[in-house]
């Protein structure tokens, strides 16, 4: 079982940077690839980072154009996802999420709705103004 919750988010303007956190508890955090969703309003949820348990692969989607990082540090149960060169249509709840699944399985579009992720947290707003 893994717990899981966001912070970091807020409003920002255009081209600014945020860094949102996830904080996880439990003992079985680095068993679980990491994921940060997004979920715009009359949109369908989004993966735009994904990290294997180790840290070592990574994926994100073409959308969001190099200008996202997802890191993780096993040792303190956290993960992190950088953001810079923010856009307006960047606005989104965003939210951390973990799962049984390899980085690979990811990149190929597998995993289903959820790309693999079992445990989910609430949520931080991310607000991105032109």
């Amino acid at each position: 079982q893994v717990q899981l919750e966001e912070s970091g988010g807020g409003s920002v303007q255009a081209g600014g940077s945020l860094r949102l956190s996830c904080t996880a508890s439990g003992h079985t955090f680095s068993s679980h690839a990491l994921g940060w969703f997004r979920q715009a309003p009359g949109k369908e949820r989004e993966l735009v980072a994904a990290i294997s348990m180790s840290g070592g692969s990574t994926y994100y989607p073409d959308s969001v154009d190099g200008r996202f990082t997802i890191s993780r540090d096993n040792a303190n149960n956290m993960g992190y996802l950088e953001m810079k060169s923010l856009r307006p249509e960047d606005t989104a709840v965003y939210c951390c999420a973990a799962g049984f699944i390899t980085i690979a399985t990811i990149a190929a579009g597998g995993g289903g709705p959820n790309r693999g992720m079992s445990y989910w947290g609430k949520g931080t707003l991310v607000t991105v103004s032109s």
